[in-house]
């Protein structure tokens, strides 16, 4: 099983930038999609972006060209790169891998 851990979130200004990381242990394979999700309070869980072999990236409309998403297929780590963050941008983040998700990092984003 593999086991997630994310990192990097916190309290930032509107137009600020916030860089995640979701290290796993275990074997990652590099052809199954890795995820980053996200759930604002009151609202359901969405996805965010993900990232497959190829490092070809989806994005949610509402983070497009805001958000890149990577992955070190040698550190077996994600990433979530957020930039010109806005206040709709608070959420508690999570990675996912097949079925496993992390215990998720907070986001606030206010002035």
């Amino acid at each position: 099983q593999v086991q997630l851990v994310e990192s990097g979130g916190g309290l930032v200004q509107p137009g600020g930038s916030l860089r995640l990381s979701c290290a796993a242990s275990g074997s990652i394979s590099r052809f199954i999609d890795f995820c980053w999700y996200r759930q604002a309070p009151g609202k359901r869980r969405e996805l965010v972006a993900s990232i497959r072999s190829g490092d070809i990236a989806n994005y949610a409309d509402s983070v497009k060209g805001r958000f890149t998403i990577s992955r070190d297929n040698a550190r077996n780590t994600l990433y979530l790169q957020m930039n010109s963050l806005k206040p709709d941008d608070t959420a508690v983040y999570y990675c996912k891998y097949t079925t496993n998700w992390g215990q998720g990092t907070q986001v606030t984003v206010s002035s």
